[in-house]
């Protein structure tokens, strides 16, 4: 089977945020998307930049093909600064966490389409669960044949990603004791989690085709992996990363994402050799990234070395300082202290719980104001 990879001559941005519905009053998750959508449309000056999603407490928010950092968060804050009004009027609060602390999964409802019903027929229990939301970067990538490469060298920055947005520490009242749930819930659907690591455009072609025609998907965008090709963008597609909270975090993991797929890219088209991880190490990262966070120690290479995420990412982003300023995005890319400074999400949840004796409708309250300060600013 043949995949063409329609080329990106620069290193475009395209970032997808998915964000849930929650009533003001209650903050439990909300079924509105249908009644959302008619109010928002009209009021979006690009009425494509919102998206329906599996279930109807969940919409996406997206950029058009950007050059900067800078843009697509300007692009994200045009639409949420229109989106906010709408909700105001339901009596809706939009939530960019991982996932919602309290919701119960039964209680959700659908949202039409063969698609979806397919998805759920096939995935039954494990599928009727997911209430979990993520942000997804794409970058563009000038040619197909290092593609598999560029995601081979992203899976060893798979724990740093992960860990700066994890947020979805409780579920279902309690708190997991992981940073992030959601990034082990979602690998329980058929063809998530980690990719397989090939080595050349072709394998992967095999792959699709095995795929296909053996059922498995009907379509390549069923390949639900936490970083993938997506050859008709001409891009690859990182999907580690748990909901987030704040334009600034956002943009923040936009740069960091665009910086090391540009840095990768460079490397292999000068003929450098990017180092890749035996896939049990991949694996075992994101175990430890998902369980805990920026506490993590996570192993660096293949020879098995280890050392603090935190201290692996500092050594990173000083690396990554000229790469960013080639991209515009120093000022983005040096944000990513800060959410290592003040905490990532899920201590910022944490906090809240402990500080309001438990109270899980406080949690789900500080990550909705927390949206609406950064909307502010």
């Amino acid at each position: 089977m043949r995949i063409d990879f329609t080329p990106s001559p620069r290193p475009t941005l395209g970032v997808e945020w998915e964000l849930a519905l929650v009533d003001r009053t209650s903050r439990d998750l909300a079924n509105c998307a249908r009644e959302f959508f008619a109010a928002a449309q009209p009021e979006l000056p690009h009425p494509d930049r919102l998206h329906r999603e599996l279930l109807r407490n969940t919409v996406e928010v997206v950029t058009g093909i950007c050059d900067t950092v800078d843009e697509a968060a300007d692009d994200l804050r045009t639409s949420l600064r229109a989106l906010l009004p709408v909700a105001d009027s339901l009596g809706l609060d939009l939530y960019g966490g991982g996932a919602h602390p309290f919701a119960d999964w039964t209680a959700q409802e659908l949202t039409r389409g063969h698609r979806y019903a397919e998805l759920i027929n096939r995935t039954q229990y494990w599928g009727r669960q997911m209430l979990i939301w993520g942000v997804h970067v794409h970058v563009g990538l000038p040619e197909g044949k290092r593609v598999m490469g560029v995601l081979n060298g992203l899976l060893n920055h798979y724990p740093h990603l992960l860990a700066l947005s994890a947020s979805s520490p409780i579920w279902g009242g309690t708190d997991t004791g992981y940073a992030s749930n959601r990034a082990l819930m979602f690998q329980q659907l058929p063809t998530a989690g980690l990719p397989f690591q090939f080595e050349t455009w072709e394998q992967f072609e095999s792959f699709a085709d095995d795929q296909l025609t053996t059922g498995v998907i009907d379509d390549l965008n069923e390949i639900r992996w936490d970083i993938r090709p997506a050859p008709h963008l001409g891009t690859v597609e990182t999907r580690v990363c748990d909901g987030v909270s704040t334009v600034e975090e956002l943009a923040a993991i936009a740069a960091l994402v665009q910086c090391l797929v540009v840095d990768l890219d460079t490397r292999l088209a000068a003929g450098e050799e990017v180092g890749t991880m035996q896939p049990w190490h991949v694996q075992e990262n994101k175990w430890r990234a998902a369980r805990y966070g920026l506490d993590a120690i996570v192993i660096l290479d293949s020879d098995s070395r280890e050392r603090l995420v935190t201290d692996d990412l500092m050594d990173t982003l000083e690396r990554l300082e000229p790469v960013a300023a080639r991209l515009d995005c120093t000022d983005a890319l040096r944000s990513v202290e800060e959410i290592v400074r003040s905490g990532a999400s899920y201590q910022r949840q944490r906090r809240v719980a402990e500080s309001n004796g438990g109270d899980l409708v406080a949690v789900v309250g500080s990550v909705v104001d927390e949206l609406r300060e950064s909307l502010s600013r």
